[in-house]
């Protein structure tokens, strides 16, 4: 099938590398002239496991292309993907005005064909509707330039080609670091639509994956597909993300309790993640959560109940033990070194997650800024953003170029991302560089015996 994907971000690549992976003709669209420039060179402008080599090998089989031009992209797709960014405004509300744009910028340049316009951005409930209103108000603006220019009268032109375009929900559930493989193993794949026409092209676009022929596992029973109405789709995507959320926050709610009663919350997340209406999933305590889909995703639910007259209480809940709980190693840093002013603190990632070089509300920020706010000298050591050079948005910290760089002279330390890597780091003579050997684990992500073996004061959350 002919694939246009319009943005190309996290989702919008990652979607139609992957579609041209498993057999499709696609063209990915995007206004940046110079991310253009580097996506055809094969090289992807984000890190993600495996992206480059799937996008490598798309184009050398002649599968996918990239361009600026939305009117090439348009008139070349049967499906068209709307993947371009809702970030939140101060509201809480999500920012629409690209998805706005693109369905606008669609409109003005259907050419008659049947098309699919497929809403892949996380949008507000009752995006649907609204994507088909904007595209309309395309069409029409077009007419007007059409008349204008002698063309004919709207009433000619417009019925024929509003008639010839559905609009689907198709919410993605990939998560940065492993979008990769998200894509080829779904849990399940949701389209919300009126249209048993759009619904069936849909089902083969997916087929491949439905039947797992790209899985690690082919084995499996087939993918399930969940076909809803538009409004339902949306909402199943805002509801995931906001059950996720809250659950972290949950089992963060608990280590502070574990805390002060002296227990250790990983045992608790083991013995509760045993039962199988509650499962393991997402019952890690430590730092809080981050990154671009859970704070926004969050935040426009609760934004969205406050329209329609509903207080959201326990989302807002989940919210509010979030902001407190990305502040708990500066306490604990407080309670190890008490005054923070004059002393050295180092970071042990910066990414809200590993995996990936998303630095988006990642709980590191917050801790920069609160550290800086109480005289610390704050040290930083990542992976992807030591190795890369990206500053943007780092101030008052400076990242170093390796772990052992990252240890000397400080007084403590604090793993804010548990970058797989990190397990693997000689923290004895990390112990031997700092002023205070004191260890931070935000993420109860390392050994308490081997960092005491090590040298270190080990602390970690709810243990």
């Amino acid at each position: 099938m002919r694939v246009c994907v319009i943005g190309t971000g996290y989702v919008g690549l990652v979607t139609g590398a992957c579609l041209a992976h498993i057999g499709h003709d696609v063209i990915c669209v995007d206004n940046n002239e110079e991310k253009v420039k580097i996506m055809k060179s094969g090289q992807s402008p984000i890190f993600e496991p495996g992206l480059s080599e799937i996008m490598q090998s798309a184009i050398s089989a002649g599968k996918i292309e990239f361009t600026s031009d939305i009117g090439r992209g348009v008139a070349y797709g049967e499906i068209l993907f709307i993947a371009v960014g809702t970030p939140p405004l101060p509201t809480g509300e999500s920012d629409t005005r690209y998805v706005e744009a693109v369905a606008r910028s669609i409109g003005a340049h259907l050419n008659g064909g049947y098309k699919v316009i497929v809403n892949k951005s996380t949008v507000p409930i009752g995006s649907g509707d609204w994507v088909r209103m904007i595209v309309l108000d395309g069409i029409a603006e077009r007419q007007k330039t059409l008349v204008s220019a002698g063309g004919g009268t709207i009433d000619d032109k417009l019925p024929e080609v509003t008639a010839k375009f559905d609009v689907v929900s198709n919410p993605e559930f990939l998560r940065e670091g492993s979008a990769v493989y998200d894509t080829f193993n779904p849990d399940r794949i949701v389209l919300g639509g009126n249209s048993q026409k759009a619904i069936a092209m849909m089902r083969e676009l997916y087929a491949p994956i439905i039947e797992r022929k790209y899985a690690d596992d082919p084995s499996l029973p087939p993918v399930s597909v969940l076909a809803t109405d538009l409004s339902s789709a949306e909402m199943i995507k805002y509801a995931a993300n906001a059950f996720l959320a809250t659950k972290i926050s949950f089992i963060n709610e608990v280590a502070n309790i574990c805390d002060r009663v002296g227990a250790d919350v990983s045992q608790v997340a083991k013995g509760i993640g045993l039962d199988s209406r509650i499962g393991n999933k997402f019952l890690n305590a430590g730092i809080g959560w981050g990154g671009s889909c859970f704070p926004k995703d969050v935040a426009a639910l609760i934004h969205t109940a406050d329209d329609y007259g509903y207080e959201a209480q326990l989302l807002k809940a989940a919210v509010n033990v979030n902001e407190r709980q990305r502040l708990i190693a500066v306490e604990k840093l407080q309670q190890v070194l008490k005054i923070l002013k004059g002393k050295t603190v180092g970071l042990l990632g910066l990414t809200f997650k590993p995996d990936t070089d998303d630095m988006r509300d990642a709980p590191s920020l917050n801790l920069i800024e609160q550290l800086n706010r109480l005289g610390a000298k704050v040290k930083a050591y990542d992976p992807i953003v030591s190795q890369t050079g990206m500053r943007h948005g780092l101030s008052g910290v400076l990242v170093e170029t390796d772990a052992e760089r990252l240890a000397d002279g400080c007084d403590a330390l604090v793993l804010v991302t548990e970058w797989q890597q990190f397990s693997q780091l000689d923290y004895g003579t990390m112990a031997k560089l700092m002023n205070h050997p004191v260890m931070i684990d935000g993420r109860n992500f390392l050994d308490p015996e081997t960092m005491v073996r090590a040298g270190f004061q080990y602390v970690g959350v709810g243990r």
